[in-house]
């Protein structure tokens, strides 16, 4: 499986690591005309307003739309779970509008009130490693949401259909079972587009 990253900004390089780790083939994505040939996108964290810009500015918007539309898997971690979402707490326009989700933008606090945690996971066996650096929180949810994890009751991981988000950092530790899972969603995709 090929998983592209959008690399306009974030953790572009181990999000690379993390995929190749779980058997995946990770690839840095800089153009729209890229996404062609992906089984699967990873949005990284980073800072969403600037993510959003450049998304704009490099017509990724609708091409990261046209993608989803054809049912092809995306992932977005800490910033690019904002990127997905629907709705953002106090801020007028969405970015991709994706995701039938609420989120609040750095809920966790300040950098320093950054932590590590593991974190129970629907759907993985083990526990995820998961580091929580300024993360935004999932307030609330539209029914074609399934969450997968919440730590002190906030929702920090949740799937709707072919896209996942995780309020987290999972690509920066040697815990690669959210990636594992992401390729597996992949995997599944290109099974059901070849029918």
């Amino acid at each position: 499986m090929k998983i592209g990253v959008l690399a306009l900004q974030g953790a572009v390089a181990e999000h690379i690591r993390s995929i190749e780790a779980a058997g995946g083939q990770g690839v840095a994505i800089k153009r729209t005309e890229e996404l062609a040939e992906l089984d699967g996108l990873i949005i990284p964290g980073g800072e969403s307003t600037t993510i959003g810009k450049l998304m704009r500015k490099y017509g990724f918007i609708d091409a990261i739309r046209n993608f989803s539309a054809q049912g092809k898997p995306i992932f977005g971690t800490c910033a690019g779970l904002i990127v997905l979402a629907d709705r953002i707490d106090g801020q007028e326009e969405a970015h991709l509008g994706l995701m039938d989700m609420t989120v609040a933008r750095n809920a966790f606090g300040r950098q320093r009130e950054s932590f590590e945690t593991d974190l129970p996971v629907k759907g993985i066996e083990e526990p995820v490693r998961a580091v929580f650096i300024r993360a935004p929180l999932i307030k609330e949810v539209g029914s074609s949401v399934d969450v997968l994890s919440t730590y002190k009751d906030e929702i920090v991981t949740a799937r709707q259909g072919h896209l996942l988000a995780s309020s987290y950092h999972p690509e920066l530790t040697d815990d690669y079972s959210l990636h594992a899972y992401f390729l597996k969603m992949a995997e599944e995709a290109a099974a059901a587009a070849s029918r």
